[in-house]
């Protein structure tokens, strides 16, 4: 039995390790099958996870031994990632799921009911950000838009997993924010406040949730070399100036937020409940 703090440790080691500390979770993909870890006999599913920061996330809990969903709005985008992670003998089954759209939101959680019959995790991943300008340019509905997918989304996703995690005795849900609702960035304004707002529905939500032992966190990005991120990223003086503000002087890897994910979901988190972690490189995080 592993420590409070070895444990912690491997949640946090960097993926494909393979120093003493490592443990056997990932010392062979080809022979991991069945694969113990924090997360065995878990259901996760994760909303965006077919790419960028989500797939890195579903790869992760699915390293840890969960049994995950992946789902994203495109067919294609699901096949490709559920072979990717098949490929590495790891659990999973994909879906397609626009979560702006309510019958899409209940395929998701029907899938994982159907496959492993309970849900353990809901990471709330999905985004769109259709506007970049002067936010007094922007639209009632790209307002409409950007908030019902980034934020009504997740409530809505939570309502619906709520009640699958109470029949498991418990659960764990992860929503996806940015350190741009804590410092924004012109030109993606209305984006900026709709992750501000996930700090608060996560505050909300943490208490309500907490007599049916649901834990509800939070975690917020920084600037990450994915296809989303770009619109920022190829604008060099931008990202120059915000490197400057950033203590790990590097932009972020999908790969640097599996493992806050899966702790956040373990039990070795079972005392952090309303908070949001900022994985940022020691950016700018004040609200």
């Amino acid at each position: 039995m592993m420590c409070s703090w070895a444990r912690a440790r491997h949640f946090l080691r960097a993926p494909g390790c393979r120093a003493p500390m490592c443990g056997t979770l990932h010392m062979s993909r080809a022979t991991a099958t069945p694969r113990d870890g924090p997360h065995k006999n878990k259901v996760a599913i994760i909303t965006g996870s077919t790419q960028g920061i989500g797939l890195a996330i579903a790869r992760r809990l699915a390293q840890d031994g969960a049994h995950v969903v992946v789902s994203s709005r495109k067919k294609v985008n699901v096949e490709r990632a559920v072979e990717e992670l098949k490929a590495e003998n790891l659990s999973v089954v994909g879906v397609v799921c626009h979560v702006g759209k309510e019958e899409d939101q209940h395929r998701l959680v029907t899938k994982a009911l159907e496959w492993q019959g309970g849900i353990d995790y809901m990471i709330s991943n999905a985004a769109v950000n259709p506007f970049v300008g002067n936010i007094l340019d922007s639209t009632a509905e790209i307002w409409d838009k950007i908030f019902d997918v980034n934020v009504k989304s997740m409530f809505l996703m939570t309502k619906l997993s709520v009640p699958h995690m109470q029949k498991r005795g418990g659960g764990s849900i992860v929503f996806m924010s940015s350190i741009v609702g804590y410092n924004p960035q012109w030109g993606i304004g209305v984006y900026c406040v709709s992750k501000t707002a996930l700090v608060g529905l996560t505050k909300v939500l943490a208490p309500t949730l907490a007599p049916t032992n649901i834990r509800v966190n939070c975690l917020a990005a920084g600037l990450t070399r994915t296809k989303f991120g770009n619109v920022i990223v190829k604008d060099e003086a931008r990202t120059d100036f915000i490197l400057k503000g950033n203590n790990v002087l590097r932009l972020g890897e999908p790969k640097d937020y599996g493992g806050i994910v899966s702790f956040l979901c373990s039990s070795d988190a079972s005392y952090i409940t309303g908070e949001t972690i900022v994985v940022a490189g020691g950016g700018m995080c004040r609200l």
